[in-house]
């Protein structure tokens, strides 16, 4: 068990009746995250959850519910810190934001275990329309900001290619769960893009 763990569950028993929560909810939730996907949700138990997110049983139910309550609030989470990531990258180098936008989606270097959020959309969406439901608004968004990086007509036809690019970024995850080296992936993530994105007025 972590450090943070233990703090965390040192603090939710002291935690009485009225008193707020003394622990970050971001925080374990991401803990429980990493449970779902190192062991899928089926075979996840509810004493999984608890010994990594350092909370008894009776805290978890009482602020998040049920094993699927806990997933989806953490899903929530994760979507919400990865798409604020993504508008500041954009934010900070217009010029270049759809680069780099699908770097980070893409993650190359990132190891062969992929995207946490992908990977329970993977597995439980065909089963569950909410997984499935926050997973489509989730990929909606990123959609929606690589298609106003791409230029500000809005068209059916940017939108289009939005994602397609976001289906090339999302599809480099499976090269790395495969065990591809970084600098392949890098390399088809930008034959990717260089295809997909037409060249500025100004570079013609």
């Amino acid at each position: 068990m972590t450090p943070r763990a233990d703090t965390a569950r040192s603090a939710g028993a002291q935690a009485g009746p009225g008193r707020p929560r003394a622990y970050d909810e971001a925080e374990v939730l991401m803990a429980a995250l990493e449970v779902f996907r190192r062991q899928g949700f089926e075979a996840t138990s509810l004493d999984d959850l608890t010994g990594a997110m350092g909370i008894s049983r009776s805290s978890l139910y009482a602020a998040f519910g049920s094993k699927q309550d806990v997933l989806l609030a953490a899903l929530r989470t994760y979507s919400a810190k990865a798409l604020a990531a993504l508008r500041d990258i954009a934010a900070a180098d217009r010029a270049g934001a759809v680069p780099a936008m699908l770097t980070a989606l893409a993650n190359p270097s990132g190891g062969p275990h992929g995207c946490l959020l992908v990977n329970c959309i993977t597995e439980l969406a065909p089963q569950n329309e909410e997984v499935a439901d926050l997973g489509r608004r989730h990929l909606e968004a990123i959609e929606r900001m690589v298609a106003d990086s791409l230029g500000p007509d809005g068209s059916p036809v940017a939108l289009d290619r939005a994602r397609a690019l976001t289906a090339l970024a999302i599809g480099t995850l499976t090269l790395r769960k495969s065990g591809l080296p970084a600098g392949q992936i890098e390399a088809a993530l930008v034959q990717g893009i260089a295809a997909l994105v037409p060249p500025s007025p100004r570079s013609s």
